[in-house]
């Protein structure tokens, strides 16, 4: 397992922390990215002064699996991750498409070959497939796929493939002991939930993370917080990735079964959740993934308890400035509490909503995860 380092990764964490207050980038088929940075601060590796000197001709590019690149989340930090690299090389511009369908994924990587693209980053696990064959036909190209191993049918991935992976089980337990705290307060609801886009193992692996940090709770506390939307196998899923009335419906459902923290798995699903929020005139918490939504979508920021953070900026950054300089390596990253390539935002404004017993315990807990003391199931381990 590769890992970057706390210093690269907590610079990369700030910078998308801030960047998140800035425009959110945007882009089609055949669009060049904007010239203007996301990221305010250096991430992973950067350096201050002049550009650094990438090889000859080294030009990364990106496509989204589904979906723009202003989703801000998945999508956008995926962006900022290349964006980073690729200015820092002296880059302002580079091809970045977008997916509207999975139709749209062997053309779109078609166009990124023809455009002499090096380094290509496709995001999210639909692109599995397309980004394998690909990376088999062209040797010569490296590809980085975000959240899939790059299996295919039980074969390795190609060798110019890197797999970036994230074990958000970790950070969602955390998130899962919280959650469960949160609601057993007095006039609490003891009912938490959580509902996603697709039961897919990148989606499932929050909602595993987040259940048995519930049930540790329970089981540390003697309390019965109840958890709604996912068993380990089967949960509620709304069948895609877009922030619409079927995504409002489903959280509806889990806000109507009385919970009083709810974890939207999915992008910009969690928009959703902020209506039905809004709509169901109680007083429920939201907890956000891939981005601290409290800067990166301010509409948030009264409902939002935490964020589930995946480094994703940090990791394709560190990636991207690897082939940059001739160093690629296949070899998968997984982040993890360990290498902060995850973790939990501030609590922002519920500060004073979550006693200090309970910061101290969580604070506890992710030392424990780190160590092995504790130990959070996931399919990455």
């Amino acid at each position: 397992m590769k890992k970057i380092s706390r210093s690269a990764v907590g610079l990369a964490l700030s910078a998308l922390l801030l960047g998140g207050c800035g425009a959110p980038p945007g882009g089609g088929v055949g669009a060049a990215a904007p010239t203007a940075p996301v990221v305010t601060e250096p991430t992973a590796g950067a350096t201050a002064g002049a550009a650094e000197q990438p090889v000859d001709g080294f030009l990364p590019c990106i496509l989204t699996g589904e979906g723009d690149f202003n989703d801000r989340s998945f999508n956008q930090t995926s962006f900022e991750g290349v964006q980073s690299a690729a200015h820092r090389f002296g880059l302002n511009d580079f091809p970045a498409v977008v997916s509207n369908s999975p139709a749209d994924h062997i053309p779109n990587i078609q166009s990124l070959i023809a455009q002499n693209c090096s380094l290509i980053t496709g995001i999210g696990f639909a692109l599995a497939s397309a980004t394998v064959d690909s990376a088999n036909a062209n040797p010569d190209i490296h590809y980085l796929l975000i959240d899939d191993s790059g299996e295919i049918n039980g074969q390795a991935p190609p060798t110019n493939l890197k797999p970036i992976l994230f074990n958000t089980a970790e950070a969602s337990f955390l998130a899962g002991y919280l959650a469960a705290g949160y609601s057993s307060r007095e006039g609490g609801a003891n009912h938490v939930g959580t509902f996603g886009g697709a039961n897919f193992p990148t989606v499932t692996i929050f909602m595993d993370g987040f259940r048995q940090g519930v049930e540790y709770y329970n089981q540390q506390n003697g309390t019965n917080v109840q958890f709604t939307g996912w068993d380990g196998s089967d949960g509620s899923f709304t069948g895609g990735f877009a922030a619409n009335q079927q995504a409002q419906s489903m959280a509806q459902g889990i806000i109507d079964q009385g919970v009083d923290v709810i974890l939207p798995v999915g992008g910009p699903i969690y928009q959703s959740a902020v209506a039905a929020i809004q709509s169901s005139g109680r007083d429920v918490a939201l907890i956000g993934v891939d981005m601290d939504l409290f800067y990166t979508d301010p509409s948030t920021q009264p409902y939002i308890l935490t964020s589930v953070l995946k480094n994703v900026a940090g990791a394709v950054d560190s990636s991207v400035s690897e082939a940059a300089t001739g160093n690629f390596s296949p070899t998968p990253f997984i982040g993890d509490l360990a290498n902060d390539g995850v973790g939990l935002a501030p609590f922002h404004n519920f500060e004073d909503k979550v006693p200090q017993e309970l910061r101290d315990k969580i604070a506890q807990l992710q030392q424990d995860i780190i160590a092995g003391r504790v130990h959070v199931d996931s399919y990455l381990n």
